[in-house]
């Protein structure tokens, strides 16, 4: 079993930066691809950056260029740089990885950008 816990979240004004973290225990997650998620009050979830276990990464279009996922396969925990940040930024920010077909989620972080 795999528990992930995402931290780094609060409230910033619009053009801020904040970095999320996901730690993940239970057992390493080095060999696994690593993907935050937000979802926005009454949006769907949405994919926000991806980052495979030799750290090649993938960003949604309108996070590119501001955005940036890492990884410390070390200390079993990720990273989502976020700079230049907007309102419509505004979500609960997932972590989630895929391990044998099942999803595992944290309990998601909130980011709050005032206009």
């Amino acid at each position: 079993q795999v528990q992930l816990v995402e931290s780094g979240g609060g409230l910033v004004q619009s053009g801020g930066s904040l970095r999320l973290s996901c730690t993940a225990s239970g057992n390493s997650v080095s060999i696994y691809t690593m993907n935050w998620y937000r979802q926005a009050p009454g949006k769907q979830r949405e994919l926000v950056a991806t980052i495979t276990s030799d750290g090649n990464t993938n960003y949604h279009d309108s996070m590119k260029g501001r955005f940036t996922i890492s990884r410390d396969n070390a200390k079993n925990t990720g990273f989502l740089q976020m700079n230049s940040l907007k309102p419509e930024d505004t979500a609960i920010y997932y972590c989630n990885l895929v391990i044998a077909w099942k999803n595992y989620w944290g309990q998601g972080t909130q980011v709050t950008v005032s206009g």
